[in-house]
């Protein structure tokens, strides 16, 4: 589609091939004309501040002026993620045996998932770029918050998600009013059909798609809202759910950025990744020692983690690799115990993701891959009560009694 001449998305500068280095001007595109490459954004950052961040709105928005979004993004309507909680989590730390740990809990935005933060700004770019339907392929938390976005923008919303989606994904995507499509297929048909899509509807800003340099650069601001939520400063280690890997490797780009603007000290900091064995393609290349990424068929219950080709796969294994972390997998039956740990010892329930993360937590530890003496932090990206069927086999009320003194002291709960 035509590109508007003056295109105002604050500090972006232009388009750049992360394979060749092949730069191109602002628009919807997303992958390099030269070698076919992903691009990503390229910036010259202004005066950035921490006085300057800590005096802006209590969203991402406060982190704007390192987004690709115009200045003025707070001022249209949008549903303001972010500046979800960090939660200290000592008692989930001593029952796995760590010294400080803390969980990232996303499962607070505006559709109980961190997809909200990557498409409040594909949603900012698309809108700057001429977009007039807001679309995405998804595994089901992408097609909530894509769908509930486009409701709070007043624009029209097309989502496409695999028919076999949790049933609660599928009625929080539908109650926004949207065109909303199940498909026949796993993820990876999905996408390739929005692909196809996309190519038709140039009218469509599928964020995942043809604006996914602008989207993914939205992730970057879980890893600003952790380091200032530490007091400026940078964890020792870090655990992520790895779906495309693209909400990894741009909380690393996050670090890097804090670092080069003088906003957290320079220091290290390890990167491990977490996926479901059901679904397990960059935890197979990292064991195996590969650089390239073997696409799998994803079966797990884990299904917002279920992309058997992951586009940032390979950019996942340079990020753990060059930091020391390393990249893991948990069986679902881990996953479901990972969910209910995490319950237990904090009150946060996690969806399957979270629980994949928690269950990488404690196989990191009990391997020793991960240093138990060092700062922690992990992502719960989800809520729940998106997945309640992963433990609805094995979670129950403790007893069922008659409304009297007689029945519960009959039942020994005291």
């Amino acid at each position: 589609m035509a590109v508007t001449p003056a295109v105002d998305l604050g500090p972006a500068t232009a388009l750049t091939c992360r394979e060749c280095g092949h730069t191109r001007d602002l628009g919807p595109f997303y992958a390099c004309e030269e070698c076919f490459g992903p691009l990503e954004i390229a910036y010259d950052f202004g005066d950035v501040s921490r006085a300057g961040i800590e005096a802006g709105p209590r969203n991402i928005w406060r982190y704007r002026g390192l987004l690709p979004v115009p200045a003025a993004v707070a001022e249209t309507p949008n549903t303001e993620p972010g500046l979800t909680r960090l939660v200290r989590a000592d008692q989930l730390a001593e029952a796995l045996g760590l010294r400080r740990l803390w969980v990232k809990d996303d499962s607070g935005n505006p559709t109980h998932s961190f997809k909200d933060r990557v498409v409040a700004v594909a949603l900012a770019a698309a809108r700057e770029l001429g977009f007039k339907v807001l679309a995405c392929p998804s595994t089901g938390n992408l097609a909530n918050a894509v769908a509930a976005a486009a409701a709070r923008a007043g624009i029209r919303s097309a989502v496409f998600v695999p028919s076999d989606l949790e049933q609660q994904k599928i009625l929080t995507t539908a109650v926004y009013g949207g065109t909303f499509v199940t498909v026949d297929g796993n993820y990876d048909d999905v996408n390739r059909l929005a692909s196809e899509i996309a190519g038709e509807q140039e009218d469509w800003a599928f964020v995942n798609v043809n604006v996914r340099p602008y989207y993914a650069e939205g992730s970057k601001t879980l890893g600003y809202e952790i380091a200032e939520q530490l007091g400026w400063r940078l964890p020792d280690q870090i655990v992520i759910p790895v779906a495309s890997g693209s909400q990894l490797t741009k909380i690393d780009k996050a670090f890097q950025e804090l670092i080069k603007l003088g906003l957290v000290e320079d220091k290290p900091y390890r990167v491990f990744g977490a996926q479901a064995t059901g679904c397990s393609p960059v935890a197979a290349a990292f064991k195996q020692g590969h650089d390239v990424v073997r696409p799998v068929k994803p079966d797990t219950i884990a299904k917002s983690l279920a992309i058997g080709n992951p586009a940032d796969g390979p950019y996942v294994l340079d990020v753990v690799r060059r930091t020391g972390g390393a990249v893991e997998d948990v069986s679902d039956e881990q996953v479901v115990e990972g969910i209910r740990l995490l319950a237990r010892t904090e009150g946060v329930f996690g969806e399957t993701a979270g629980g994949v993360t928690v269950a990488t937590l404690r196989k990191l530890t009990e391997t020793g891959a991960l240093d138990p003496e060092a700062e922690t932090v992990i992502i719960n990206s989800g809520d729940g009560l998106k997945t309640l069927d992963a433990v609805a086999p094995v979670v129950a009320p403790t007893a069922n009694i008659a409304p009297t003194l007689e029945a519960f002291r009959a039942a020994g709960l005291a």
